[in-house]
């Protein structure tokens, strides 16, 4: 590691990392991470370049490359790394500032883009224009383990989903069509219909989505487990028609703390259910949905919307919504009202998780006076009455 000589002016003494020290105003440190190596550039109030180096990107060189500036604020981008870096940088005394990479993008975009000149970049904004980096919020430790859950049951499905084509389409070839059916009854159907020169060639495979199909099972009833245990929420959330104990656990657990959404109708907006937006003068074109935010969590929320706009989804406020804007016809009329649904269901969860409502399906068509079910009225009266 290569420091210039001004560096040594401001840098306090060596001192134990879990020693009680005060936050400092006069450094400020970019780093910017890779898999291997990481970049940092140290700053000082007047925003000269204080220290430049690089050091290896685990936790013991971590430590003693920054440790002489503890105190100090810090800046990097969102990754991979950032999860458990920045918990290190903080119990090791530094402010730290996990950027958004879609805002630092704009700035660190140019045509001699370095690892070195991308540290200095994250440095400079840290320390003249801190609220250009945004913020991004990690979730704890413990529900990133249980997330990993949810993910480990998502790369089953997808390597299930794989399978299940290869076989559909390898039989195909001969003229042989598997009966549409479940993907968890697939491996019965599909044992059924090999031929007897495919054997070696499919058999196993059918055999792996048999397993597959148990092991995404047991996945499933390890998710209900951790929702009785840890996430009594998760019960408020499936109230709704639609949502499964997959939606709501990936729901709680991506948006880990509902009381940094100042309104509710943010999480739409962070999910990326929203269009986008690009006006300049007279011109305001209609554009897709940002697609920002966590995809998966996205992907499952457009699953429930269509169940609920689907011949199985029951009538009530969501359903009606999605109606009527499917009613007005257009093109991709149907798509609209399936991502504005998804876009709605979001918003209502969060809601529910912040207020302590039951969830009542014809909220809304209540307040408008418009006919609601005798039955479902009787049961969100019931359900009122068991939460008091």
């Amino acid at each position: 590691m290569t420091q210039t000589t001004t560096a040594a002016a401001i840098l306090a003494p060596a001192v134990h990392p879990e020693a009680g020290h005060e936050l400092r105003s006069d450094v400020f440190v970019g780093l910017d991470v890779g898999d291997r190596k990481t970049h940092a550039c140290v700053l000082d109030e007047s925003r000269n370049v204080i220290a430049r180096f690089a050091f290896a990107t685990e936790r013991v060189r971590l430590r003693d490359a920054l440790f002489p500036f503890r105190g100090s604020r810090l800046v990097l981008e969102v990754g991979p790394q950032s999860p458990w870096m920045s918990d290190f940088l903080r119990k090791l005394g530094f402010d730290v500032i996990v950027a958004d990479a879609r805002k630092v993008a704009a700035f660190t975009k140019a045509g001699r883009k370095t690892d070195r000149r991308d540290a200095e970049t994250l440095a400079r904004l840290l320390q003249g224009m801190p609220e250009m980096l945004g913020s991004v919020h990690h979730r704890s430790e413990v529900a990133q383990a249980d997330l990993a859950v949810i993910r480990a049951r998502e790369a089953l499905v997808e390597a299930r989903a794989r399978l299940v084509q290869h076989v559909r389409s390898t039989l195909k070839v001969q003229g042989i069509k598997v009966k549409p059916c479940a993907t968890e009854s697939f491996h019965r159907h599909a044992a059924e219909a090999i031929p007897r020169s495919y054997e070696r060639a499919l058999r196993r495979l059918v055999g792996q989505i048999e397993q597959m199909t148990g092991e995404i099972r047991r996945y499933d009833r390890e998710l209900e487990s951790l929702a009785e245990e840890r996430r009594p929420l998760a019960s408020r959330l499936r109230a709704i028609h639609g949502v499964g104990p997959v939606t709501s656990m990936a729901f709680l657990l991506t948006v880990d703390d509902p009381a940094r959404f100042e309104k509710s109708r943010d999480v739409g907006a962070w999910l990326g259910l929203c269009p986008r937006i690009q006006a300049s003068g007279d011109s305001n074109p209609e554009l897709s949905i940002s697609k920002t935010g966590c995809p998966y969590l996205r992907r499952v929320l457009v699953q429930s919307a269509q169940y609920i706009l689907g011949p199985f989804g029951k009538d009530c406020d969501l359903r009606r919504f999605g109606e009527a804007i499917a009613a007005r016809g257009g093109k991709a009329a149907k798509r609209r009202a399936v991502i504005a649904v998804a876009r709605k269901l979001a918003v209502l969860m969060h809601r529910l998780l912040v207020s302590e409502e039951p969830y009542d399906p014809f909220y809304i068509a209540k307040r408008r006076g418009e006919a609601v079910p005798e039955a479902e009225t009787k049961d969100v009266a019931a359900t009122a009455g068991k939460s008091e």
